[in-house]
C-alpha cells in the first residue's frame, strides 16, 4: 500500500512529469545564472552610488524603486531564458 506521499508524488509527476536536461542545458542554465546575478551585482552598485549622492528621502525611495524594478526585469529576462533552454531539449 502506497503513502499519501507516494500518491502525492504519483499525482504530481503524471500532472508535471520531471524533465531531465542535457549536460548543455545544465551549463545554458548556469551561465544565464551567472550572468543574471553580475547585472543585478552591477546594478546595485551604480545605485549605490547613487543613494549614496541623493540628498532628500524622496530621491533614495525613488533610487530604491528603481532598484527593485531592475531586479525584476533582470530576473523575468533571467527565468524567460531558462524556460526557453529548458524547452529546446
Amino acid at each position: 500500500m502506497k503513502s499519501a506521499y507516494e500518491i502525492a508524488m504519483s499525482r504530481l509527476e503524471s500532472a508535471a512529469p520531471t524533465v531531465v536536461l542535457s549536460e548543455q542545458q545544465k551549463e545554458r542554465i548556469a551561465e544565464i545564472e551567472a550572468k543574471c546575478k553580475a547585472d543585478i551585482a552591477a546594478k546595485e552598485l551604480l545605485l549605490q552610488g547613487e543613494i549614496a549622492k541623493a540628498s532628500s528621502p524622496e530621491d533614495i525611495a525613488q533610487i530604491r524603486r528603481q532598484l527593485a524594478d531592475e531586479i525584476r526585469r533582470f530576473e523575468e529576462k533571467r527565468d524567460n531564458e531558462k524556460q526557453r533552454v529548458r524547452s529546446e531539449g
